[in-house]
């Protein structure tokens, strides 16, 4: 009996030497390709399931993906965006098109990157105030917590060093200044995470180079300035 369960039957013994070499061969030859047909009906098989379960996953992140984008659709419309701008312009479904044409495995990596999307746009559809300004580049969004906080400090000193001149207050303004820089980095440090991440799963660059050196460049020249005055006055 072979692999695929087809009785098959043994050669016949006897007869001349000459007789059972081909019988033999034959039988060689039959039971190969038996085998080799059986191997194919199993690859052919498993692709099929495997395309099967592609199939059903596609079409429920289709039932999903279209869900999201119609909400996301009322949302803008809601806004006042225009209807023709929430429709894909021909070069984009050509596009959309050439990208799904490897079969469904294809069209289930296409949907589930169009449900990424959807998942960003709803972050940003729902995000309000501070968070809206994560999605700012990171240093002009950081620049928005270092540079008042950089500012507090030299800002002090100087009301203090016009409002008593070259005296014990303006010293001792200075004097506590010194690490203030580095206070007001850590407090910037920690607040743009607090401020700017839209979600706890993501990562918000805090720029430390650049926040340490906002901090640093007002409370240098604010201290230059407060101790060249002094000399002169």
């Amino acid at each position: 009996m072979s692999e695929t369960g087809t009785a098959v039957p043994a050669p016949r013994s006897g007869g001349a030497t000459a007789d059972v070499d081909p019988v033999e061969a034959a039988w060689a030859d039959y039971v190969a390709a038996a085998r080799q047909l059986d191997g194919v009906r199993r690859a052919a098989a498993t692709a099929a399931g495997e395309q099967a379960r592609s199939v059903a996953a596609a079409r429920g992140e289709l039932t999903v993906v279209r869900e999201r984008l119609a909400a996301q659709q009322s949302q803008l419309r809601e806004r006042g965006v225009p209807a023709i701008s929430l429709v894909p312009t021909p070069p984009e479904v050509t596009e959309a098109a050439r990208s799904m044409a490897g079969g469904p495995a294809a069209v289930l990596a296409c949907l589930r990157t169009a449900r990424g999307w959807a998942d960003a746009a709803d972050d940003t559809l729902s995000a309000r105030g501070l968070p809206r300004l994560a999605r700012w580049p990171a240093r002009p969004r950081n620049l928005l917590v270092y540079g008042p906080l950089a500012l507090v400090v030299p800002l002090v000193q100087l009301v203090l060093f016009l409002a008593t001149g070259t005296g014990p207050a303006s010293i001792a303004a200075l004097v506590v200044g010194l690490p203030m820089p580095a206070v007001a980095f850590m407090v910037g440090w920690l607040a743009v995470e607090r401020l700017f991440r839209p979600r706890p799963e993501d990562r918000v660059d805090r720029t430390p180079r650049f926040g340490a050196l906002v901090c640093l460049i007002p409370a240098v020249l604010a201290t230059a300035g407060i101790l060249l005055a002094m000399l002169a006055g």
